[in-house]
């Protein structure tokens, strides 16, 4: 299988290409720290062969275009639309260029990425999308407007492409899982934890695992699984779903 990956440099991201290129699969690894991504294919040993890195910012249209222009009539069958910032304070305090950032990321990127990839999938008769969302995408939490925001409209993006590509052996799905012990995550805990002027340890077992009965991060290979089973033809059934992973958050 050919693999289009967004945000492959780190977390998540790098997670889930080290996942499928152990797998066998063909990668192409972007992300906007073109370092990153290089430093992931090196990760890779002897699969690094069927890895190419990529550098591309999702939010421009150009970079997009010029990325498929570069790949010829290579084929994607899964496009994962991973690429994800955060910004936590008040909205009283969200900076407007911050608000910008996160919508374009997560919401106008895989926007573009989606449309780019969507005429080479009706092509070759098959496609498989999956965008990377988040807990926060059924759920919302302080602090964190254009993020819950980004993950609340992606849902609705899936929704609509999986309506207009039902002709075709074509899924879009969102995979949602809850935190993810990743370096976007680090980053979280000591601004959560001067927002609601707690610990850190405190914003662990409280704010990040205390909602989850499982009381548990997910692990990138849960997420990785989900994926490898919406990218199979068995999955061909399953579209413009919501894949929560949470532990049992939204269960309560």
């Amino acid at each position: 299988m050919s693999i289009l990956l967004t945000g492959a440099a780190s977390g998540l991201g790098r997670g889930l290409a080290l996942h499928f290129a152990a797998q066998g699969h063909r990668l192409l690894l972007t992300d906007r720290n073109l370092d990153g991504v290089r430093e992931t294919v090196g990760l890779m040993g002897a699969a690094a062969e069927r890895a190419t890195a990529h550098a591309l910012d999702v939010t421009s249209a150009q970079q997009v275009r010029d990325l498929f222009a570069s790949l010829g009539g290579q084929p994607i069958d899964l496009l994962i639309n991973d690429a994800g910032v955060q910004h936590v304070a008040r909205l009283e305090e969200f900076a407007e260029e911050r608000w910008d950032q996160l919508l374009d990321v997560m919401l106008k990127g895989p926007f573009l990425m989606t449309q780019a990839v969507l005429p080479r999938m009706r092509a070759a008769g098959f496609g498989r999308v999956v965008h990377i969302g988040s807990i926060h995408a059924l759920v919302a939490s302080p602090f964190k407007a254009a993020y819950v925001a980004a993950k609340h409209g992606l849902l609705g993006l899936s929704k609509v492409v999986a309506l207009e590509t039902a002709d075709a052996d074509i899924t879009i799905n969102t995979v949602c899982p809850s935190y993810i012990r990743t370096p976007l995550v680090e980053a979280q805990i000591e601004a959560q934890a001067r927002e609601h002027g707690i610990g850190e340890q405190e914003v662990i077992d409280r704010i990040m695992l205390g909602p989850m009965p499982k009381g548990r991060f997910i692990t990138v290979e849960e997420v990785a699984a989900t994926i490898e089973f919406l990218a199979g033809r068995e999955a061909r059934n399953i579209t413009g779903q919501t894949i929560v992973i949470d532990g049992g958050w939204t269960a309560r």
